[in-house]
């Protein structure tokens, strides 16, 4: 089937889904294969389900055939290929974001400002991948005016990849970090995989935001049509200055002569790069400055990252979904900054997808956390194992369900704790013995 008939289709059906225990009533259901599971066996499942098509790359000749599902020759490359086409024929401004840290936080700042003015599309949840940037793509329709497109990657090319399935015309790398080495490489692989967004936007007129304050990404974009935004200058298109951040963090921007004072439900000053690039976004578009500092004191961050709680024992900070070599020494450094009249805690999963670098790096960690006043570590998982210097009295836990049976019998009770880990080890679910 040619892709403009299979459009033709999604115009009347526009509702697209890729499990087929979620089959909403008259969607298209995409059987996409994996090395666990063959999305093509459950075809006949999402058209009982209610699904109006399905998509698939397999069938048996055995099998009756069936006018609603539609035989391709690969199911994830015509998802993409429709998301594409979908997205050529909204004609919407696209922005693309992506970075080793922040991005989603980013990303949903953004939305929400930009959403005070226009009808905004954004990626749910971290749908950030081959699979969710089509998925996000798709989710889009004409009565939106702007999308907001994040991109994960893992390996080089992946970025160029999702940009030509989501062709931003705008484009903000948040940072460049070590992480996902197993599949970079190195760290400068790092920096050309991220880079590849500006590439695509180089070579189609593009224009992309960057914080002056980071070195790589203003030499990166270099000679690009660029909006910078950073710290304490106000000589950028967008600056601010950092008021508090003890947890939560407060800055001030100035639009034209006046001041104003935002005060987030975001922990730590690592998050002030985040907000300030919504700043600089929002004002390029047009939104007003108030509806900009409304937005952003607004948002609630409720997926564990960089999240305050206080329970009935403890004051805790939850920036439990992803964790880095560098995002976790931004999150201890902070950490260690707030002033608190209680005994201070950490909880520590381990770093996942370093590869050679993984010992060097849980080390540093470890040495870090051995000059500073904690009253209790706690470290979670495997790369942490061996690494308990002699005569500390770090205890460690296997995985998150030891810490857990730990907590039950050995409360924590009036600490000031931090959890961080990457998103695998599960900390959070700690939480509610905390």
């Amino acid at each position: 089937m040619e892709i403009t008939d299979l459009y033709a289709i999604f115009r009347k059906y526009p509702s697209v889904t890729t499990d087929s225990r979620m089959c909403s009533k008259d969607s298209i259901f995409f059987a996409l294969r994996g090395e666990r599971f063959n999305g093509n066996l459950f075809a006949d499942k999402a058209l009982e389900a209610g699904c109006a098509y399905a998509v698939v790359d397999e069938r048996p000749e055995s099998e009756p055939f069936n006018e609603r599902i539609i035989l391709v020759d690969n199911v994830l490359a015509t998802l993409q290929k429709l998301a594409n086409y979908h997205r050529r024929k909204l004609k919407i401004p696209i922005i693309g974001i992506t970075g080793t840290n922040g991005k989603t936080t980013t990303k949903e700042l953004i939305a929400i400002a930009l959403s005070r003015e226009f009808k905004v599309a954004y990626t749910q949840g971290n749908f950030n991948n081959h699979i969710g940037v089509p998925l996000t793509l798709l989710s889009m329709n004409r009565s939106h005016e702007i999308g907001v497109v994040e991109m994960g990657a893992n390996h080089p090319g992946d970025i160029r990849e999702l940009c030509e399935i989501a062709e931003p015309n705008y484009g903000l790398i948040t940072n460049v970090g070590k992480a996902h080495l197993e599949g970079f490489g190195t760290f400068e692989n790092v920096i050309k995989a991220k880079g590849e967004l500006y590439d695509f936007l180089r070579g189609h007129e593009g224009k992309v935001f960057v914080n002056k304050d980071n070195q790589t990404l203003y030499e990166l974009s270099e000679g690009m049509d660029r909006i910078l935004y950073g710290k304490n200058d106000p000589s950028l298109f967008a600056s601010g200055t950092i008021a508090n951040a003890t947890p939560f963090l407060e800055f001030d921007w100035n639009f034209f002569d006046r001041s104003y004072r935002v005060k987030t439900s975001l922990v730590g000053e690592f998050n002030f790069d985040n907000a300030i690039a919504a700043v600089a976004v929002s004002k390029f578009f047009g939104i007003n400055a108030e509806l900009i500092s409304a937005a952003l004191e607004e948002y609630e961050p409720l997926n564990h990252r960089s999240q305050f709680k206080r329970t009935e024992r403890n004051d805790l900070i939850i920036d439990a979904y992803n964790a880095n070599p560098t995002s976790m020494k931004a999150s201890l450094d902070f950490f260690v900054s707030i002033p608190t009249s209680l005994p201070k805690m950490v909880i520590l999963g381990e770093m996942k997808e370093l590869g050679e670098i993984s010992d060097e790096e849980h080390q540093r960690m470890v040495d870090f956390i051995k000059n500073q006043t904690f009253d209790r570590v706690y470290l979670v998982g495997n790369d942490f194992k061996d690494l308990i210097p002699d005569n500390a009295s770090y205890r460690f836990f296997e995985n998150v369900d030891s810490l857990i049976e730990s907590l039950k019998t050995d409360p924590v009770k009036g600490h000031y704790l931090l959890l961080k880990g990457s998103h695998s080890v599960h900390l959070e679910k700690a939480v509610d013995y905390l």
